[in-house]
């Protein structure tokens, strides 16, 4: 077994200097740059429409082992959407980020969403510069799918009454969400999946849905790098197949939907799907590999954004989009391109576990207590994959107090065993 090595003693942080590992296992001096130059905006943000994905965090004297029911510290997780807020960037809860499918369970979920909504509500009574005469709909967005169902019991129905199962767990959750005042997120569903004979019986379950929403919605396509459980969405396993009929339902519901999120990771098949959409209806980019330059467009199209990524690049997203409405296009694009190899490492394979280096981030942040998650998640990443993100967010300036960040991966590097 291979044994991290140093001539002087343990990993350490010193003022704003921390020990790392490096490729051979021998630890060297790492210091973090200074933070960005990142300016929250002085106004709300138009020329994009944003919003980061947020993650949550547990309470750290709970369970919230595999399997547990989730529990969470509300504090820290509605203090995390405030900061996201005042940086100009609308919420995205309840997503994927937020562990849904992997620890975040329905109750929790339905909790969280009520919770964010009052907060966001409370917020815009007396709100930031960034916010000022936004609703609560255009700063919230909650996703609402079908995970309160068994996924055995429902395989085990005839088709037709698991299709009326999903349909009803959709409508639950888009209920919950329009009570807390937020815009729904429809998200790809796990049942759906694997109960859907074919594209009708998508085309039927979101052309019932967006038939009954009351005001327009995003949908969410996830693939199966994100969740694997979702091969074959829309009806087939072959994109372009997929894609022809996500675009029949969209022309057919065009007044019903505000935008797409569309997290497939492939920004040529965005930039084609981009170019066909109806008229009024947005691209929300979740490509976290690809998205300065899907954000920044191409001349004539470009993406909103609706990214995990942006839960942990927030000041330099911020910062990035005012450019955009100060009319310094190119100026936002760089400062984006800044963060992309940090996004490209934590969106990395296996992609599913992104989220713990956004949680590993909000830690070194100073935004949460404990570098724990839901399930037990933060042990999703090895100790080089962490030491990696570390490095990658502190030369792109967006460890906000380095000599706090430097202490606490010192700390996280001595309870993995990396000393000698």
């Amino acid at each position: 077994m291979s044994t991290a090595r140093t001539g002087s003693g343990a990993a350490r942080a010193t003022g704003g200097t921390v020990r790392l590992p490096g490729p051979d296992g021998t630890l060297v001096d790492y210091r973090p740059a200074e933070p960005g130059a990142w300016r929250r905006p002085e106004a709300p943000l138009r020329a994009r429409r944003a919003f980061a994905a947020a993650h949550v965090v547990p309470d750290l004297l709970a369970d919230n082992t595999p399997g547990a029911p989730a529990a969470l510290d509300w504090e820290a997780t509605l203090g995390f959407r405030r900061e996201l807020w005042s940086w100009g960037l609308g919420v995205a809860d309840a997503m994927d980020t937020a562990q849904r499918g992997m620890g975040l369970d329905w109750a929790a979920t339905r909790e969280l969403i009520a919770r964010s909504g009052a907060e966001a509500a409370a917020l815009l009574a007396d709100p930031p510069a960034a916010l000022a005469g936004r609703t609560v709909p255009e700063v919230l967005a909650c996703g609402a799918g079908t995970d309160q169902l068994d996924l055995a019991e429902v395989t085990a129905l005839p088709a037709e009454r698991a299709l009326a199962a999903v349909l009803e767990a959709y409508r639950e959750q888009v209920q919950v969400v329009d009570e807390a005042g937020a815009t729904v997120i429809l998200m790809a569903s796990r049942a759906l999946a694997r109960v859907a004979r074919g594209p009708e019986d998508y085309e039927h379950v979101y052309g019932t849905l967006l038939a009954e929403v009351d005001r327009p919605v995003i949908l969410h396509w996830l693939g199966e790098m994100f969740d694997p459980a979702l091969a074959g969405y829309w009806g087939s396993a072959e994109v372009p197949a997929a894609t022809e009929t996500f675009l029949g339902l969209l022309h057919a519901h065009a007044t019903k939907v505000d935008g797409v999120k569309v997290s497939l990771l492939d920004a040529d098949h965005e930039r084609a799907l981009r170019a066909r959409l109806p008229e009024g209806v947005r691209l929300y980019t979740g490509d976290d590999f690809n998205y300065p330059e899907l954000i920044h467009g191409d001349g004539q199209h470009h993406s909103d954004a609706l990214l995990g990524i942006f839960a942990a690049i927030y000041p330099a997203a911020g910062t990035a989009l005012a450019a955009y409405d100060a009319g310094e296009g190119q100026r936002g694009r760089d400062l984006l391109a800044t963060t992309q190899q940090l996004g490209r490492h934590v969106f990395s394979a296996p992609t599913l576990y992104y989220k713990t280096g956004v949680a590993l981030l909000a830690w070194l942040n100073g935004h949460q207590p404990g570098f724990q998650m839901v399930g037990g998640l933060h042990a999703g990443r090895s100790v080089p994959h962490q030491v990696r993100t570390f490095t990658l967010a502190g030369d792109a300036g967006l460890l906000t107090d380095p000599e706090l960040a430097c202490h606490r991966m010192a700390r996280l590097l001595e309870v993995a065993g990396v000393s000698r």
